[in-house]
């Protein structure tokens, strides 16, 4: 790969980060919940971005991001109130420079005529710093020069060795106004004494722009801890206008003086106030005098270095697979050791024992190499949020809890859709009108929360609104109308829940951009069970629905019972188990000959024998000469699983059916056991999902078994 292209790659990763970042600031701000960092590290990931654009020439964006971190300038100094207009204009802005950014890396392109309102929209707030004045005053007066900054830069040798390149600060500083540059060479020393990875020049620089001294510093951001920098007006503080003084520009437009806002934080009162002629001695040479100073200095620039690092996705993923390999070798090693009949208390086996423990360590500390929050999903549907609400007309926030929750960068990936699918019904369907929920004593902005938490191995999604809930009569209806029930269906509230998941299903009486197709919350439950997930819906009437997602943390391990049914080796994953019992046959009914249903705790749980509905046999077991294992599948359905005997519990790594042969009904996906032979996975919620429609036929009834 091309060095320059994997630089720039590695740029717009970094942005990804710095526009996540920054939406998650300016969700805060809207909140009110922001404090000073916050709005200092909103500005910091816009300058970021601007910054590594202008060394690639995004002329667009550094455009873009420039004017936008102006009017962030002011919000931060105080001179720019974030009211609500200014924070909406803010957030539109952060779309557009997330488009802009998007296109840069895609070399396409963007709304031109929506990014140019927007800057049209920054001039006038940020210049005027409150909303103009709906007539123009009289006695207007000539605005000041701009004034002239006398600007000396001298960098260290730890400058170039982090590669910065002074010709690129020098053209993100000429943005700013005209500069006129002179080279200072009189410390260069002669020929032999040079050290090739030193630093003797200076720069004199003359700056003609009317910014603050701020704004020059901003450019330095980055090495300022690597130069000498010395800052000074050539022009007198006293500026030639007051503030409520009325400037009348070149188009007409008339409006009153406010001075630009003056930074006295820490680092710029610390900055030395020299002459522009005077020069110190280079830092370089600063630092070999001081050699403790710059020891440290090394060290702690070592330590944040090694922090974090970035591997490229597919290293990580051979890896997995290689760990992957190791465990089956090893539990093909233990079941070698087994057949050999070596005593457990020799030394083989308690080597082997403890190969196992390190094994699944490794195991372990590698999935939590790809393990990520949920942070990255959940920080892209605010913008979801607002874009939905101004479609519908409707005022909702979203509020959402445990973004650090951490999860299989697989399933991230993949739990975007069905999470965007989920916001967007529940803004369509779930919130009433303002005018509703103001009827309804409710405030007029709905609420979205979105959530996320580990529960029983799994990682458990929340949507939930506090709208009207499901109106169960219309979904009803409407499932009448599309002729997905049948006329005479006696149906809990749970099932009719649960219609709005079946295909071409919506209630929507008209087609829009957001809904109306019946194919949104089928997508989310296709996606969901192919991520070996369940979702279920809990919806009360007036007060709003909640939808659940229970996923698996990773997609290449399994946590499973080994069981046996008819000499085929099977795997249950555990987290569909509730608890195995021993069936007894004064509680066993049959049904039709065919289905059995078992008394549990004062309720009928229908009865399947493995064996026989995998094919692996024609007769049907004896529930009470069976090991029987309560499940629950999909929505909270259980039934109980017939197996012969229970082998004890695995961790096994899941290798995909369908890549090596084919789909198989009722099997999820395969394994490898320490014999060698390939065990297959249950698919527990097929297998549920199959016996509920068997006791759905009008002829069987449950009322017979009792």
């Amino acid at each position: 790969m091309d060095p320059m292209a994997a630089i720039r790659e590695t740029f717009f990763q970094e942005c990804e980060e710095q526009l996540a970042e920054l939406e998650a600031g300016l969700i805060l701000m809207e909140s009110g919940t922001a404090e000073a960092e916050t709005v200092n590290a909103v500005f910091r990931a816009v300058h970021s971005i601007k910054g590594g654009a202008g060394i690639f020439a995004l002329d667009a964006l550094v455009r873009f991001a420039h004017v936008f971190e102006t009017a962030l300038d002011q919000v931060r100094s105080g001179t720019l109130a974030a009211g609500a207009a200014v924070l909406n204009l803010l957030l539109r802005a952060a779309d557009v420079l997330a488009d802009l950014v998007r296109a840069a890396r895609e070399n396409g392109t963007v709304d031109e005529a929506r990014t140019a309102a927007l800057v049209v929209e920054f001039t006038q707030i940020s210049n005027l710093g409150h909303e103009p004045p709906l007539t123009p005053k009289p006695a207007p007066k000539a605005l000041a020069p701009a004034p002239a900054w006398l600007i000396s830069f001298t960098p260290a040798s730890a400058l170039y060795a982090k590669a910065n390149e002074t010709a690129l600060l020098l053209r993100e500083l000429r943005r700013l106004g005209p500069i006129e540059v002179a080279l200072d060479a009189t410390h260069l020393p002669e020929l032999s004494e040079l050290d090739p990875e030193g630093a003797y020049l200076t720069w004199n620089i003359t700056l003609e722009a009317d910014c603050t001294e701020q704004a020059i510093r901003n450019v330095f951001e980055f090495v300022e801890d690597d130069c000498q920098l010395n800052i000074t007006c050539a022009t007198p503080a006293e500026p030639a206008l007051k503030p409520g003084d009325v400037i009348t520009g070149d188009n007409g437009f008339s409006f009153e003086f406010f001075p630009p806002p003056v930074f006295d934080d820490e680092e710029a009162s610390a900055a030395p106030k020299a002459e522009p002629e005077h020069h110190e001695p280079p830092p370089a040479l600063t630092a070999k005098q001081n050699p403790v100073e710059a020891m440290a200095a090394k060290a702690e620039s070592a330590a944040a270095v090694s922090a974090t690092i970035r591997v490229d996705l597919d290293r990580v993923d051979r890896m997995i697979d290689l760990v992957g390999e190791l465990v089956i070798n090893e539990a093909m090693l233990s079941q070698r050791v087994l057949e050999a009949g070596i005593a457990r208390a020799s030394g083989v086996a308690m080597a082997l024992e403890e190969l196992e423990h390190l094994t699944r360590e490794i195991q372990d500390s590698v999935m939590a190499i790809r393990a990520q929050p949920v942070r990255s999903v959940f920080q892209r549907m605010p913008r979801l949020v607002r874009e939905v609400a101004a479609q519908t007309g409707k005022q909702a926030r979203l509020v959402t809890e445990g973004e650090g929750t951490e999860v299989d960068k697989t399933v991230i990936e993949r739990i975007a859709d069905p999470l965007t699918h989920m916001i967007r019904n529940a803004i369509d369907h779930g919130l009433e009108s303002p005018e509703k929920r103001l009827a309804a004593g409710k405030p007029a902005e709905g609420i979205v929360r979105l959530s996320a938490l580990h529960r029983s191995g799994r990682i458990v999604l929340e949507v939930a609104d506090d709208g009207a809930g499901i109106n169960r009569a219309r979904v009803k209806e409407k499932a009448l109308e599309n002729g997905l029930i049948a006329p005479d269906a006696a149906l809990t509230d749970d099932e009719i829940d649960n219609l709005i998941f079946l295909p071409g299903f919506s209630t929507a009486s008209t087609v829009s951009d957001i809904s109306g197709r019946g194919v949104g919350m089928d997508v989310v439950r296709q996606s969901v069970v192919a991520l070996g997930g369940r979702i279920s819906i809990s919806s009360r009437p007036g007060l709003g629905s909640t939808f659940t997602l229970s996923l698996p943390l990773t997609l290449a391990v399994l946590d499973g019972m080994v069981v046996s049914a008819r000499g085929h080796t099977l795997i249950i994953p555990l987290g569909a188990i509730v608890e195995t019992l021993k069936p007894k046959a004064a509680d066993v009914f049959p049904l039709d000959g065919e289905i059995n249903v078992i008394r549990l705790r004062g309720g009928y749980v229908p009865m399947v024998d493995v064996a026989a509905s995998l094919g692996y046999c024609d007769e049907f077991v004896e529930p009470d000469q069976s090991v029987a294992l309560l499940v629950e599948g999909e929505g909270g359905v259980r039934a109980v699983l017939l197996v012969d005997a229970i082998h004890g519990q695995r961790q096994v790594v899941i290798k995909s059916l369908e890549a090596n042969y084919r789909a198989v009904p009722g099997i999820a996906a395969a394994t490898v056991m320490g014999d060698g032979r390939v065990a297959l996975i249950l698919d527990v919620d097929a297998v549920v999902k199959t016996t509920r429609s068997e006791l759905s036929r009008p002829e069987l009834s449950l009322a017979e078994a009792r």
